[in-house]
């Protein structure tokens, strides 16, 4: 016979009982809610924002392509162009605004090449 049984077994049995008397201990009440008048009312006004900054999207449906001009301030920002069968793309006006740079999304940032070298 092991001589530190019992001692464990003496143990696991206060803990039980600890255990047990923290959980049959009552749950207090949650704090009450404030009254009406202090809750605060989201400013709709400043959400709505400035109508001249929102997008104004015009949309041109041809029998072989649909696009899409989206002007913000009343300045061309980008076409979608939508063919019949193929993948969309956009043409972005470039700093002079007299040709357009096709993209094939409108993310800036640089794609760098990843290739899997190595796979194990």
């Amino acid at each position: 016979m092991n001589p530190l049984r019992p001692a464990v077994t003496a143990l696991a049995t206060i803990a039980l009982a600890a255990s047990a008397s923290v959980a049959a201990q009552p749950v207090p009440p949650p704090p009450p809610l404030p009254p009406e008048s202090a809750v605060v009312p989201a400013p709709a006004a400043a959400i709505a924002g400035d109508p001249d900054l929102e997008p104004q999207v015009t949309i041109i449906r041809r029998d072989t392509e649909t696009l899409e001009e989206v002007r913000i301030g009343g300045e061309l920002k980008f076409i979608k162009v939508t063919p019949r069968t193929g993948i969309p793309y956009y043409l972005v006006p470039d700093a002079s605004g007299r040709q357009y740079i096709r993209r094939d999304s409108l993310d800036a940032s640089i794609k760098v090449p990843m290739w899997v070298l190595f796979a194990w």
